[in-house]
């Protein structure tokens, strides 16, 4: 990846388009948001495969993000409290086991784990 610099950040082209990242949200996407999207998308896109090779109905998927900054140290992120609201005919064992695999085979998650405490957690609606 190339970043260029703006007057009020950078700028990336990557294959599904521009990404404008500022510590501004006024001039794009920040940081920190980026690193927690990138955590919680992924967290929860290997949640679904995972769901789906076990063959559980997962009918509908809503991620939830708590984001716990210490700004004492350059405001570093400590903590990202990670809810799945999953619908579909799910059970809540097996559920729980998909979490745990998906942690393990989560990049991102993997990336930050002596980093950042995750914690995941989940609700079964209907």
């Amino acid at each position: 990846m190339e970043f260029k610099m703006k007057e009020n950040g950078f700028v990336t082209n990557v294959e599904y388009g521009e990404l404008h990242v500022s510590g501004n949200e006024e001039f794009g996407f920040r940081p920190y948001q980026l690193m927690v999207s990138s955590i919680v998308v992924c967290s929860a896109g290997v949640l679904r495969k995972v769901l789906e090779k076990k063959r559980l109905h997962l009918e509908d998927m809503t991620v939830k993000a708590n984001v716990i900054r210490n700004e004492s140290e350059a405001n570093r992120i400590e903590k990202i409290e990670i809810t799945y609201l999953l619908k579909g005919e799910l059970d809540e064992k097996k559920v729980e086991q998909s979490i745990e695999l998906a942690r393990k085979n989560c990049p991102m998650v993997q990336s930050v784990v002596n980093s950042i405490h995750i914690t995941e957690t989940f609700e079964i609606i209907s």
